[in-house]
Order: C-alpha cells, then sequence, then structure tokens
C-alpha cells in the first residue's frame, strides 16, 4: 500500500489512535463545517464552497475506501479493520452537508456540528438495519457503505432535532 493510500484510509494517521480510532476519524468533517461557519463561508453564506468541500471529503475518502480496501485488510489481517477510518470520515460528512439555516451563527453551529458528531457516532456504532447488513460487503465497499448509511439515519435525526428544537 501506498503512503498516500495509507495517509487518505487512516485519516493522516487518525486510524492509529489507541482508542475510539472511529471517533477520532469522525472529528475533521465537523471541525472542517464548523470553521467554515466561523468564517462565513457556512451552507447559507457561501453554500457552493460549503457543499463543494464536503462533498470532496465524502467523495475523496469514499474512493479510498473502494480502492484499498482489499490492501487494507490484506495489511491488517482482518475484515474493516479498525484502522480504516476513512469511512467514517466520509459518512460523517452526510449530516452536516444538510445543516439547515439555523446553524449559520457561530454558537448555533457549533451546536449542530456537535449534534451531527454526536448524531453519527451513534449511528455508526448501533449499526441499525440495513447498516449492519451492508457489512458484509466484499472489501471496501462493507468498510464504507454501513458508514454512508449511518451517516444518512444522522442526518435524518439531526434534521428532526434541530427543526423542532431550533
Amino acid at each position: 500500500m501506498t503512503r498516500p493510500a495509507h495517509m487518505l484510509l487512516t485519516t493522516f494517521g487518525l486510524g492509529h489512535m489507541p482508542i475510539a480510532s472511529g471517533t477520532w476519524g469522525s472529528l475533521p468533517p465537523p471541525a472542517i463545517a464548523w470553521a467554515l461557519i466561523l468564517l462565513g463561508l457556512g451552507p447559507v453564506e457561501a453554500p457552493i464552497l460549503y457543499h463543494a468541500v464536503l462533498a470532496a471529503i465524502i467523495l475523496l475518502y469514499s474512493w479510498a475506501c473502494v480502492a484499498y480496501g482489499t490492501q487494507a485488510e490484506a495489511r491488517w489481517g482482518k475484515k474493516d479493520p479498525g484502522q480504516v477510518v476513512a469511512d467514517e470520515t466520509a459518512g460523517q460528512c452526510i449530516p452536516l452537508i444538510a445543516l439547515p439555516v439555523i446553524c449559520e451563527e457561530p454558537v448555533k453551529g457549533m451546536l449542530c456540528t456537535g449534534l451531527a458528531f454526536i448524531a453519527f457516532r451513534i449511528f455508526d456504532i448501533i449499526k441499525l438495519p440495513p447498516a449492519n447488513q451492508l457489512q458484509r460487503l466484499p472489501a471496501g465497499w462493507g468498510i464504507l457503505v454501513d458508514d454512508l448509511v449511518a451517516g444518512a439515519q444522522a442526518l435524518i435525526v439531526v434534521q428532526v432535532v434541530l427543526r423542532l428544537a431550533m
């Protein structure tokens, strides 16, 4: 496996954190989303840039999982190895890509991105159907798709909670 592939799969080494590597791999997208909101480049003020950044993260890290999943499983000797957190990085972007207008203010933006992070982590850990069955897909698809589904499930919860609470 090449060094660039390794860096992408481990989200620049976060997959090597000794505890909760998936949580570490989920942190960059909400940090990036909140930074964009703080800079006035959130989903309302700069929708093209905001959505392009998150879409690029989803596409790049999803591609890494699919392209190098077989090599990653061979290198670490198991299906969906914990060191591979590119799937969490990609999946975490899904609830962030559709934040409502109310998340544009910096403090509310922090709360919104925090809620998206927590919701994604919960769904990624509990693996509600169909996410749990999708882990059986071969190689990189099995690594990735369950996290994209967890992201979609988190998106629904984030939308409902934010629209009811704010």
